[in-house]
Formats: structure tokens, C-alpha cells, sequence
């Protein structure tokens, strides 16, 4: 298996973690180290992958890059009851150029997402989700993207990508292989009308950081629905996070933050997990632990993952159908989670790569909507993005 690309995780770290409890995550981490090289893989569920890569800031003014202290901060925590085996890859280096580095993370991801381990990416700059993206091209036909981020990210695609406009790449650029893109945690004032006005034209989603404050249960379909997820830390509150991590006075809180992260990892389609934009400080502890205690609520997740999406046995979910208008809307509900999901009808008219009747995660709120004659949401725009 061609991991030529990583870097063992530093000695200092490595020595560090020999000190800590016998219970503690890092002792039951399988550690891509110098005195080991890299871990046998069998069995493993989850794997960490450091990235130092951030030339494509747009503030980027040659500073050094380094994880150590997020890995110290999470080799101390404690595991739940868990049976998910985690290892720890190392690093990506930066490349000769910021392409060889996208080029190196791609190949990574897709060895890992083929062998059904999911990579939670420790990153650098955001536009690394480009790469990230980009490895699905070969593994599945249409990929839905989230983003936990304060803005859209979609930037001037005529220009290089950098870590401000890495989604109008990803939407413009071939092969054309994005169903769907949504943005959790936005805040208006940080996007421009037209951007706003662009994401309501491609049916994108979008959840305002002010509506997903006041229910974070909003942002569960959506999660459940995607197969990447891409968090920048500048989404965070400025009161979460230390001194040269800190973007703005809002934001999404610790709490929050930690749930969408569980929210992902509870996901069965969520195949990757990025963590981006993370900046070492001297006053760096704070940090380097939201970061961790977010790993470990994702890991949490997955540990709990159920597999209740598949609709082929009748004795394992319950169906509803309702009117609204001319149209008729199905939806399913799982007797083992109460998760609930509705049907995107086939458009035969149209040539796009889906083919089938598609069930789209949804809440129980949407079938309480369709029952008062109100279209959901999600269903509409992803009947529009079907149809384009």
C-alpha cells in the first residue's frame, strides 16, 4: 500500500504519549512512528491525517505549521465505551508546490475511503477540502459536501484557489461530479449579497449561525445526508478558542461545535472529516483541546453509527404518504432510530447520474410541514438540483 507520502508523527509526541495512563486514547492508538513505521491497518475505523500545508491563505506570509500540541491534547483524553479502532497516520508534508500537496492527500484519502476507514483530516488551509473532494472522482458518481463555516468560501474561480474560494472550484471545475453543497453556520455579514443570492440559484442549503444556535437538531439530515465534511475553526466564537485563533465575537460555541461533530460521525455516509484552518500559538491549550474533544465527539459518533438506511426489508421502517397539492410525498421513517427520510421522485426526462428514487434524510418537522400542505425545504431544492 503506496503511503510513501507520511511523515511519522514527531518523537516528542511519541515520548509523550509513553507517559500518559495506560487508559488514556493515545495508549490505544495504533501511531505511524519512526520506530515503527506505519501501523497495520486491519480492523481500523478511523485515522487521523495531519496536513501542514498552508501556502493558499490569503494572509499567508511564510509562517511555520506543526500539530503537536493537538495530538498531546488528545492522546490525554479518555475514551468512551468504544470498539472503534483509531490510528494515527502522521503527516502530510507540504510539497514542492501546493499542488503536490493536493496531490499527495488525494491518493491518501482514496486508498483509506476504499479501505472503509474514515480520515478525519488535521489541516492547514480549508482549500485542502478541494483535494479532499476531488479523491471521490473515482469512488462515487454525485458527492455532497458540508461546510461548517462562517462564509460560503466561494471566492473568484477565475483566480488560483486559496482558502477563500476553494468552493467556486469545486462547483466550476471538471469532472462536474458535486450534488450538493451546504453551509452550516454562516454569518451574513461576512458574505456578499451575491453570494447569498448564488447559493439560493443552485438550490445549495444554507443554515444561518443564529437558526442553528437556537436548534442544533436543524442540522442532522443534513449531516446524515453527506459524505464530506469540512469545518473551519473560524466559525468558532472568538471566546472558545486562544489568542491568535480568534476570527470573531459570534460564532458557533464549544457545545455546538462538539455536536455537529457527533451529528458527522453518527452519519453512515460521512466517508471523511476535515478539521481546517488551525493556527499554533504560543497560548495554544485552549485550542489544540476544542480540537481534540471535537475528534473525540466525531469518533464518539462513529462509534455508534446504525445502519438503519436501508429500505429493502418492510419490517424495518414505516412509511407515510401525504398530498400536497398534485403532488404526492413519501416518507419513511426507521423503526430502529426514528430517523426520518423522504422520497426525491426520479425525473426520466433528465440525464443526471442518480438514476433512482432518492431518499433524502429529513426531520419528523418536515412530515408535521407536509401533513399542513407546507413543501419542506430540502425536498424542494433537492427536487430542483435534480432536475438542473
Amino acid at each position: 500500500m503506496n503511503f510513501n507520502f507520511l511523515s511519522p508523527v514527531p518523537d516528542s509526541v511519541v515520548a509523550h504519549n509513553e507517559l500518559l495512563s495506560p487508559q488514556a486514547l493515545g495508549q490505544k492508538f495504533r501511531i505511524h512512528s519512526s520506530q515503527n513505521g506505519i501501523p497495520d491497518l486491519n480492523g481500523v475505523k478511523v485515522a487521523l491525517l495531519g496536513v501542514l500545508e498552508n501556502r493558499n491563505d490569503v494572509n499567508y506570509i511564510g509562517e511555520a505549521f506543526q500539530l503537536d500540541e493537538i495530538r498531546k491534547s488528545l492522546y490525554a483524553l479518555y475514551p468512551g465505551s468504544w470498539n472503534t479502532v483509531v490510528a494515527d497516520l502522521g503527516d502530510i508534508n507540504k510539497g514542492e508546490t501546493v499542488s503536490d500537496t493536493y496531490f499527495a492527500l488525494r491518493e491518501t484519502i482514496e486508498i483509506l475511503v476504499k479501505k472503509k476507514i474514515i480520515p478525519i483530516i488535521l489541516g492547514g488551509t480549508q482549500d485542502l477540502t478541494y483535494a479532499n473532494y476531488r479523491a471521490y472522482d473515482d469512488l462515487i458518481p454525485m458527492v455532497n459536501i458540508v461546510n461548517v463555516d462562517c462564509r460560503f468560501d466561494l471566492g473568484d474561480s477565475a483566480k488560483p484557489i486559496k482558502n477563500n474560494s476553494f468552493v467556486g472550484k469545486i462547483i466550476l471545475d471538471e469532472p462536474y461530479n458535486l450534488f450538493s453543497y451546504a453551509n452550516i453556520g454562516y454569518q451574513t455579514y461576512f458574505n456578499s449579497q451575491e453570494e447569498i443570492d448564488l447559493m439560493e440559484k443552485l438550490y445549495f442549503e444554507t443554515y444561518r449561525l443564529g437558526k442553528v444556535a437556537n436548534d442544533i437538531k436543524l442540522v442532522e439530515p443534513v449531516l446524515r445526508d453527506a459524505n464530506i465534511v469540512s469545518l473551519d475553526l473560524n466559525a468558532v466564537k472568538g471566546a472558545e478558542v486562544s489568542l491568535k485563533q480568534k476570527f470573531s465575537p459570534n460564532g458557533l460555541d464549544g457545545k455546538e461545535i462538539c455536536a455537529i461533530a457527533r451529528y458527522a460521525g453518527i452519519s453512515n455516509k460521512v466517508s471523511s472529516f476535515g478539521i481546517y484552518e488551525y493556527k499554533p500559538s504560543k497560548d495554544d491549550e485552549i485550542t489544540s483541546m476544542l480540537i481534540s474533544q471535537i475528534i473525540w465527539y466525531f469518533i464518539e459518533g462513529v462509534n455508534y453509527r446504525v445502519k438503519d438506511d436501508d429500505f429493502s426489508d418492510e419490517n424495518s421502517y414505516q412509511k407515510y404518504i401525504t398530498l400536497i397539492e398534485s403532488e404526492e410525498l413519501i416518507f419513511y421513517k426507521s423503526i430502529k432510530t426514528g430517523r426520518w427520510w423522504i422520497e426525491i421522485p426520479f425525473l426520466s426526462e433528465v440525464n443526471n447520474k442518480l438514476k433512482r428514487h432518492t431518499l433524502l434524510p429529513c426531520m419528523h418537522q418536515d412530515y408535521v410541514d407536509a401533513c399542513n400542505n407546507k413543501v419542506p425545504d430540502r425536498w424542494y431544492k433537492a427536487l430542483q438540483r435534480n432536475s438542473i
